[in-house]
């Protein structure tokens, strides 16, 4: 006799506590991660685990709360069967896949296949969205999916563009060019913290010339053109900005990720390892007695604090830059440092 799959034993597992009542309708189950953590199973075992809840209609994944307990009175399901994906040469391959499909979700349109992306994307990370994922969140085959969005490359750029889309720019220009710039880094930095999966597919090198994307560049070469920068050091300060921006989103998207891994918070993870970082600065104290100073001080890492001060920083840079002259400004605009 087989022994049962892993992912199988799992399931039954979280489905009996759901039976129980333990877990209500709207109660988060464990996630991918905590799957992994606390059955000590592979990240693709994990992720079996909530298909098979997801396809046995007990559990959904929605936007900042991850896979949640279905209300018992939700709609029943049908079967339908998936082909496989099509082939590069043409036709399909793969044995066909049974999934379940409410009558409600069988009108699918593109919005609804970026907005279960995006809860996807929230609850467990981008490395988890795949096509076929979110199908399953959707209770659709896979591939009608293919005609709203062309691919997983062009999904993901609709997710971005739909989270800059969430809280647009303002409508009129502050006065003040360090205003201006402020408000487009602190309004793209708070669509980070929403979704922090969403800074590492942007490139600076490659832009994606996404619709919601395209007034954060025209506000701030806007400004820094009303300043009297050359197209050059307008680019270079725009860049630079938003690679402040993008950086501080992907070490939050890298704290939340380890948080979720291990359970530990960035505090809790210090604490733990103070006797190893206390080791290495003892073993070359000639060359850590800075590093040595700031142990000693104490530094509470926020990264909040620490995205404030890099934009202020950068700031004062441009401000130096007029208050020396070197670009001629603009009479109609406050070039007044402040």
């Amino acid at each position: 006799m087989h022994e049962e799959a892993p992912y199988r034993r799992i399931a039954a597992e979280i489905r009996e506590r759901i039976a129980r009542g333990d877990l209500a309708p709207g109660d988060r189950i464990p996630s991918t991660r905590e799957i992994t953590r606390d059955w000590g199973v592979a990240m693709a075992t994990a992720t079996k685990v909530i298909n098979a809840l997801r396809e046995a209609g007990l559990v959904e994944t929605r936007s900042g709360a991850g896979s949640v307990v279905l209300d018992r009175g939700s709609p029943p399901v049908e079967m339908v069967i998936e082909l496989g994906l099509p082939a590069h040469a043409g036709g399909f391959h793969g044995d066909p896949t049974p999934r379940l499909r409410r009558p409600a979700d069988a009108e699918l349109n593109r919005d609804r296949v970026v907005r279960s992306a995006i809860a996807i994307a929230d609850a467990e990370g981008l490395s988890m969205l795949t096509m076929r994922r979110v199908a399953a969140d959707l209770g659709v085959a896979t591939m009608s999916l293919y005609r709203h969005v062309p691919g997983k490359e062009e999904l993901i750029l609709a997710m971005i563009d739909a989270v800059f889309g969430e809280a647009p720019l303002p409508d009129e220009l502050p006065a003040h060019w360090r205003t201006r710039l402020e408000t487009a880094a602190r309004q793209m930095w708070r669509s980070f913290e929403a979704h922090p999966w969403a800074a590492d597919p942007l490139s600076l090198t490659r832009p994606q010339l996404l619709p919601n994307l395209l007034p954060y560049s025209e506000w701030s070469l806007g400004t820094l053109r009303a300043l009297g920068f050359g197209v050059d050091d307008m680019m270079h300060i725009h860049l630079t900005l938003f690679g402040h921006v993008r950086a501080s989103a992907l070490s939050l998207d890298t704290e939340l990720r380890a948080r979720a891994d291990t359970g530990v918070t960035n505090d809790e993870w210090a604490d733990q390892h103070g006797g190893e970082i206390e080791a290495v600065l003892n073993a070359a104290p000639e060359r850590s007695s800075a590093l040595r100073y700031v142990a000693e001080q104490g530094f509470d890492y926020d990264i909040e604090a620490v995205f404030e001060s890099g934009l202020r920083l950068l700031l004062d840079g441009v401000a130096a830059a007029l208050a020396r002259r070197e670009v001629s400004g603009d009479d109609q605009m406050d070039l007044s440092v402040v």
